[in-house]
């Protein structure tokens, strides 16, 4: 069979993330203490209350959002229980974390997916790129940002942000893509503006579907606390990874126990709540 030369791509990449290494370092360094501070301060304002303070303003919090008291009894509880079991450090951790890279997809996320909708051209372009960040292993994410930034929160949380942030974007896009042109062509009937038009018809109309891709970005984000832990994140996948490392069964029921039930909370608190039809007049 004949003989084909192997296209070097790996290590052109390979070259690419050395010649940043040695030419960038300076940047990265200041660019990963900068973020890692930032999510410390994060962590440091969660843990500096008193954790039956602060898990008293959590069911607080909880029954503002959703006005469910079953909802926010199992908050307390969920809570309780983690603080009972020796990983309220840890949780508080994993939650700045998760806040953090949902608020980095949302700021960068949402905008693009509202730009996307007004140009189609350009989401067919960033279609492609989109899928290959949510099909690509993550590891092979971690790989890079290991070697630019080195090990701690950092890599973690920018590996996280590249995987999250597809569903901000791709559902926002959604929701703006769907608005009913006829809302669109009364609100022109009437003299608005474009900004006018994305501010008081499309992002109304369209919060449903947004609302559901922070939820799921929340989820991914969440999903990453783990592999984070490979590359020297705090939070509940160390003791995980601990478990795995030590085959010790009750560190990792415990851990894992932890993080489905601050899953479970983020999702049913962060869920839009369903509008109930009107009823028609008679």
């Amino acid at each position: 069979m004949p003989t084909f030369d192997k296209i070097p791509l790996g290590q052109n990449i390979a070259d690419f993330v050395e010649w940043l290494t040695q030419h960038g370092a300076a940047y990265f360094d200041a660019f990963a203490d900068a973020l890692e501070m930032m999510i410390h301060g994060v962590t440091n304002g969660l843990t500096f209350f008193n954790p039956l303070v602060l898990i008293g303003l959590f069911g607080l919090l909880t029954h503002l959002i959703q006005r469910k008291w079953g909802l926010t009894l199992f908050c307390v509880l969920s809570f309780l229980l983690i603080l009972n079991l020796g990983y309220w450090q840890e949780t508080m951790e994993t939650l700045a974390q998760v806040l953090f890279a949902t608020l980095v997809c949302v700021l960068i996320g949402v905008p693009l997916g509202i730009y996307a909708a007004h140009r189609p051209t350009f989401y067919t372009v960033m279609q492609p790129v989109l899928d290959l960040m949510q099909t690509v292993p993550t590891f092979v994410y971690l790989i890079p940002t290991l070697t630019l930034f080195g090990l701690g929160v950092v890599p973690g949380l920018i590996s996280t942000v590249v995987f999250a942030i597809a569903a901000p974007i791709r559902l926002t896009y959604l929701g703006i893509r769907d608005v009913p042109q006829e809302l669109l062509d009364a609100g022109k009937a009437f003299g608005c503006s474009r900004r006018q038009l994305l501010t008081r018809i499309e992002l109304p109309y369209a919060m449903h579907s947004i609302a559901a891709g922070i939820t799921q970005c929340i989820m991914l984000s969440l999903s990453m606390v783990v592999i984070a832990a490979l590359v020297g994140a705090d939070g509940l996948g160390k003791p995980v990874v601990n478990a795995l490392n030590t085959a010790d069964i009750a560190l990792g029921f415990e851990a894992g126990l932890a993080i489905v039930l601050l899953a479970i909370i983020l999702d049913r608190v962060c869920k839009q709540p369903e509008s109930k039809p009107k009823e028609a007049e008679a």
